[in-house]
Parts: C-alpha cells; sequence; structure tokens
C-alpha cells in the first residue's frame, strides 16, 4: 500500500463523515426549528421580502407592555 492509496482511501472516509455531519445538522435545524425561549425564527425569513409599510409585522407589540 502506497501513500497514493492510502490518501485515496482518507480522502473517501472523510467524504463519507462529512455527509454524515452535513446530513445530521440539516436534521437538527429542521427538528428543533424553536428555540429554548419558543420562537420560531422561520418566520423571520421573509422579512426582507416583506418589508412594505403594508404588510403584516412578524411579532405583534402590544402597547400594554411596560417599557424598561
Amino acid at each position: 500500500m502506497d501513500i497514493a492509496e492510502l490518501q485515496a482511501y482518507g480522502y473517501f472516509a472523510l467524504t463519507g463523515f462529512m455527509v454524515l455531519v452535513l446530513y445530521g445538522y440539516i436534521y437538527h435545524l429542521y427538528s428543533k426549528k424553536k428555540d429554548a425561549d419558543g420562537h420560531d425564527y422561520e418566520d423571520y425569513s421573509n422579512m426582507a421580502l416583506n418589508d412594505d409599510i403594508d404588510d403584516a409585522p412578524v411579532t405583534s407589540m402590544s402597547d400594554d407592555k411596560e417599557k424598561k
């Protein structure tokens, strides 16, 4: 086994490992859509597209809350 064959096996193993990491990360993103506070930040993805003055806000703010 020379160095070129060893590099080929290493490249194949690293590529397979990186594919598994990528799929794990994608699964994590879609299974945990909400953070610890319960906010779903996927709602904010269209904020740049829906930025007219007449568009509905992503989250509504009430005037009843105390301002800090």
